[in-house]
This record gives C-alpha cells, sequence and structure tokens, in this order.
C-alpha cells in the first residue's frame, strides 16, 4: 500500500513540474490581460498623444570568457504614472536578436486606468529573442502623460542570484 502512495505521490509531482503555466493566468486559469481590453474603437481623442518606446530585453548574458550563458526571466513592465487620465495601448510586440518579429502580445488595444500597471513575462526557458531582444510599445492618451516602461531581468548562477533593469526609450512621439 506504501509503494501505491510513492507511486500516487511521484506522479503528482512530476505533472506539477512538467506544466508551464502562463505568467498571466490566474489561478482560476483566466488571462488576466484580457479583462484590460478596450470594448471599443479607440477615438481620435483618445489619440492625441502617441508615443513609442524601444525597451532592451536581456534573455540571457555572457558570465565568463569562455562565453558561457545564462538564462534570465525578463519582465516588461508599463506603468501609467497619471492620476487622472488612461493610457490606450494597442501594440506590444517581442523582436528577437536579429530584429524579427517573435510575437504580438495585443491583439486587441488595451486600456491601462490611471496609476495602473501591467506586466508581461518572458519565463527563463524561452530563449526566441536571444541576447538583443526588445520590446516595441506603442501608446496613445488624451493628455500628455509620463509613463514608465521597464524591463526587470533575473536570474542565477550557482548559488548566486542577479537582477537587473532596464528603462523604455521614447524613439517617437506625436
Amino acid at each position: 500500500m506504501r509503494i501505491y502512495y510513492f507511486v500516487f505521490t511521484l506522479l503528482i509531482l512530476m505533472t506539477m513540474a512538467c506544466s508551464n503555466p502562463d505568467p498571466n493566468t490566474t489561478k482560476a486559469g483566466e488571462d488576466e490581460l484580457k479583462s484590460l481590453e478596450l470594448n471599443r474603437a479607440l477615438s481620435e481623442k483618445d489619440k492625441r498623444f502617441e508615443y513609442v518606446i524601444y525597451v532592451p530585453i536581456y534573455s540571457d548574458i555572457y558570465l565568463d570568457r569562455t562565453n558561457q550563458r545564462s538564462l534570465l526571466s525578463a519582465t516588461l513592465s508599463i506603468r501609467n504614472t497619471s492620476f487622472s487620465d488612461s493610457l490606450f495601448i494597442p501594440t506590444v510586440d517581442y523582436y528577437n536578436t536579429e530584429g524579427h518579429l517573435v510575437r504580438n502580445y495585443i491583439e486587441q488595444p488595451i486600456v491601462l486606468s490611471p496609476m495602473a500597471t501591467v506586466n508581461y513575462v518572458i519565463e527563463k526557458e524561452d530563449t526566441s529573442g536571444g541576447p538583443g531582444a526588445n520590446f516595441i510599445v506603442k501608446l496613445y492618451s488624451d493628455n500628455e502623460i509620463k509613463p514608465v516602461i521597464q524591463a526587470i531581468m533575473i536570474g542565477a548562477s550557482g548559488n548566486k542570484g542577479f537582477a537587473f533593469s532596464n528603462d523604455g526609450y521614447l524613439i517617437n512621439k506625436k
């Protein structure tokens, strides 16, 4: 009987270890980013100010002279710094080292309420971006806003952990 419980427990642990949950999915299995989708078309008023932000991402870094690489997980954080105005986000695109589009994170524009934040996670095991990956984020607002867009990368080598961040760079403003 004990062997049955051991095998059962082992199977449960193996199943849990093999799952790769979406970091933007709630415990109930719902996509938390879907709730931010705009349920109407963007108006010209919504688009009075347009920002295009470039955010460098490091999905791996070199650790020593032998070019040993360490994989990193990365979080893109988009923060609305306005106390009164919403921020509209129609584009969050992820590009690899060669400049090829890897994936679009937004199918339909989302709205970020005043003082709200949205995060997009690149898992440590996702090597599709390479060491020179980046995001292009397009934002709209009715009034001028100074959003904060950053990438946070974390990793480990042996028993040492490390983390660093990059700020997004405004490459176009209208």
